[in-house]
C-alpha cells in the first residue's frame, strides 16, 4: 500500500513523517498570535522568527496535577504563557490538562479556572454508584478483547483524584478551543518498551493519535476503531476523557501495592454493589430461569476469591477461603471446575510463585463461573477479576495491524492489540512528542515534577536522544545541585533546542526543607487538602516568577529563522 493516506479520511491509516494538516493551520495561526504578543513587549522581527516553544509537564500523579496548574496560571500572569505552541503533558499532568481544556479559551481566564477546578478538587466526589454505571458502561460498550484494567482504574483510582467523570472526548474538548497552546497527550506501547523493539513513544492530539518517531498515525476519533491493513473495518466511539486520563496516568503505584490497593478497592465496589443490589435481585433472576445455580452461592465464591488474593498478597494463609471456594465451585459446577485438575500447591514463601499460582486461580475461577452464569445481567465482576489476573492494561484495537508497510516496524504490525500504559513508566517527562523533526521546536521548558532525582528525565532523554541520533543539548549536571537543586537549568547545544529544565522542588523556592517538601507532597498518596493545593501551586509559581527574566531572554535569543 501507499507510505500515504488521505488525511481528511478518519477511515485510513496515515504513514507520513509531517504535520497533520489542521496542526499546521492551527501552528500558523498560534505563531501569527505569538509574533502579537511579543511585539507588544517592543520585541520586533518577522513571521518567519517566531521561535516555536514548547511547555513540557511531567509526571508526578495529583503533584504533576496541580503543580502543573500553579506554573500555567504564573505563566499567564507574567505574560509568557501566550508564547507557548504546544503543550505537552505525560502521566499526572495530563490530568490537568483534561481539567484546562474543558474551558473554551482557558489560557486567557487560567486564574478563574483554577479557581473552578481547585473547587471541584476539594469539595466534589464521585459516588459509587456512578463510578460503578460508568464501569457498567465501559463493559457494555467493549467486547471482552479490549475492556481491561485500564477501563476499572479509570473508575475506582482515577476518579478519586480528578473528582469527575468526563464523557468528553479530545476532539469534543478541542472543538471548542482556538486560542490556547496545542495539547498533546502521551503514553507509550507496552510491547516495545519491553522487547526495546519498534517505537514506543505514543501521542494524542485533537486532530491524530500514533506513533511519534514511526510517523504513523489514525485520526483521534478513530483510535479504538479496528483496522486491517491500513483501513478501517469496524467503526467504534472515540474514547472519552476520563479513559484517556487513565490510560495516561497508570503508574500511580506499582506491583503488589498496586494490586492490593485496586483489590480492596473492588471489595469496596463489591460490597456498596450487594447492599443494594441483593433485595429482590437474585430472586428476579431465579424467576427468569428457574434451572438456574443458586445465584447468591457465585456472589459469595466472588467475595471470597477477592479476599483470598488480598490474603496472599499479604503473606496469609488462605486456605479458609481456598476450601470455601472449592466446596461452593463444586456444588455449582456439579464436579466440573478447573480447580479439582490443579495439581500445583500454593506456596506463600515463594512469592513469584505465589502470584502465578493466584493468577492461574483467579483466572479458573471466574472462567467456571461465567460458563455457569452467562446469562448474568451482572457479570461485569467475572470480567474484572479475569482483568485483574491478567494484569492486561490499555488494551486497544492495533490500527497498524497488517500494515505491511516497510517504513513501519515489523513489532507494530503483528499483533491484533496493543497495550498502551503510562509514559512514566519510560521516560516521566514527554521529550519525543516535540521532538518530531516536523514541529521544529526551538524552545523546550521542561517542568519536572518527578520523585527522587530531580535530573534523571533531562538526563535520560539525553541518553536516548543520543541513541536514536536525536539532536538534543549535551546535559551535564554540577554533582552537589543532585540533592540541592536549583530553580532554573539552561542547556544548549549546536543545531539542536534550547532546554531549560525546572525542579519543582529546589532551594530558591523551598529553602533548606526540599526533603520535607517531597515527603509532604510524595506520589502514593491519597488525594490533596485545600490547604496542600494552594502551598504547592505557590510553591510551583514561585519557579515561574522568579525566573520571569530568565524566561524572556532565552525566548529571545530562541528568536530566528525558520526550517520549512
Amino acid at each position: 500500500m501507499s507510505a500515504s493516506k488521505p488525511q481528511e479520511s478518519g477511515d485510513e491509516v496515515r504513514i507520513e513523517h509531517s504535520l497533520n494538516e489542521k496542526e499546521k493551520e492551527f501552528v500558523a495561526k498560534r505563531r501569527k498570535s505569538v509574533l502579537e504578543s511579543l511585539q507588544k513587549l517592543h520585541i520586533y522581527f518577522s513571521q518567519d522568527e517566531v521561535p516555536n516553544i514548547a511547555l513540557l509537564g511531567s509526571g508526578g500523579g495529583e503533584r504533576a496535577m496541580v503543580a502543573l496548574l500553579g506554573s500555567l496560571v504564573q505563566l499567564q500572569k507574567t505574560g509568557l504563557l501566550d508564547f507557548i505552541l504546544y503543550l505537552s503533558g505525560v502521566s499526572g499532568s495530563t490530568w490537568c490538562m483534561a481539567s484546562l481544556y474543558q474551558e473554551s479559551d482557558w489560557s486567557t481566564k487560567p486564574e478563574t479556572v483554577k479557581d473552578k477546578i481547585i473547587k471541584r478538587l476539594s469539595s466534589s466526589k464521585v459516588s459509587w454508584k456512578e463510578a460503578f454505571a460508568k464501569l457498567k458502561k465501559y463493559y457494555n460498550e467493549k467486547d471482552e478483547n479490549i475492556f481491561s484494567m485500564t477501563d476499572i482504574w479509570a473508575v475506582i483510582v482515577v476518579t478519586i483524584y480528578v473528582k469527575e467523570i468526563d464523557e468528553h472526548t479530545l476532539t469534543d474538548h478541542w472543538d471548542q478551543q482556538s486560542t490556547d497552546p496545542f495539547p498533546i497527550y502521551t503514553v507509550i506501547d507496552k510491547e516495545c518498551k519491553q522487547k526495546k523493539d519498534g517505537d514506543p513513544w505514543f501521542e494524542f492530539t485533537p486532530y491524530e493519535a500514533g506513533y511519534s518517531l514511526t510517523g504513523a498515525f489514525v485520526k483521534t476519533s478513530s483510535f479504538a476503531s479496528q483496522f486491517e491493513d491500513g483501513c478501517k473495518i469496524e467503526d467504534q466511539p472515540e474514547i472519552d476523557m476520563l479513559y484517556l486520563q487513565s490510560l495516561c496516568g497508570s503508574a500511580l503505584a506499582d506491583g503488589d501495592e498496586n494490586k492490593k490497593f485496586l483489590w480492596e478497592r473492588i471489595k469496596e465496589f463489591f460490597h456498596h454493589f450487594l447492599q443494594e443490589r441483593e433485595k429482590g435481585m437474585f430472586e428476579e433472576i431465579k424467576k427468569g430461569d428457574p434451572n438456574s445455580p443458586p445465584v447468591d452461592e457465585c456472589y459469595q465464591v466472588l467475595k471470597d476469591l477477592v479476599d483470598m488474593n488480598l490474603s496472599v498478597l499479604n503473606g496469609i494463609d488462605p486456605s479458609d477461603l481456598d476450601v470455601s471456594i472449592r466446596t461452593k465451585l463444586n456444588k455449582l459446577t456439579g464436579g466440573k471446575n478447573q480447580l479439582i485438575f490443579q495439581e500445583e500447591k500454593l506456596n506463600l514463601t515463594d512469592k513469584e510463585a505465589a502470584k502465578r499460582y493466584m493468577k492461574q486461580y483467579t483466572e479458573d475461577v471466574c472462567n467456571d463461573l461465567n460458563h455457569c452464569f452467562r446469562f448474568w445481567p451482572e457479570n461485569i465482576w467475572i470480567r474484572t477479576g479475569i482483568c485483574m489476573a491478567q494484569w492486561k492494561w490499555g488494551r486497544n484495537y492495533n490500527f497498524l495491524h497488517n500494515m505491511k508497510d516497510e517504513e513501519v516496524p515489523s513489532t507494530l504490525q503483528e499483533t491484533e492489540m496493543k497495550d498502551y500504559e503510562d509514559g512514566g513508566l519510560l521516560l516521566n517527562s514527554p521529550y519525543f512528542s516535540v521532538l518530531r523533526k516536523e514541529r521544529d521546536i526551538n524552545l523546550i521548558i521542561s517542568q519536572d515534577f518527578s520523585d527522587g532525582d530531580p535530573f534523571m528525565t533531562v538526563k535520560e532523554a539525553a541518553k536516548r536522544c543520543k541513541e536514536l541520533k536525536i539532536p538534543f543539548p549535551e546535559v551535564n549536571i554540577p554533582s552537589e545541585d543532585v540533592k540541592k537543586p536549583k530553580d532554573f537549568y539552561v542547556f544548549k547545544g549546536q543545531n539542536t533546542p534550547t532546554l531549560i529544565h525546572i525542579p519543582l522542588f529546589n532551594v530558591v523556592n523551598c529553602g533548606d526543607d526540599i526533603e520535607g517538601y517531597q515527603k509532604k507532597y510524595h506520589t502514593f498518596q491519597g488525594p490533596y487538602s485545600a490547604d496542600m493545593f494552594t502551598d504547592l501551586m505557590e510553591v510551583a509559581g514561585k519557579n515561574i516568577t522568579n525566573n520571569k527574566d530568565n524566561l524572556l531572554e532565552q525566548i529571545r535569543l530562541a528568536i530566528g529563522p525558520k526550517i520549512h
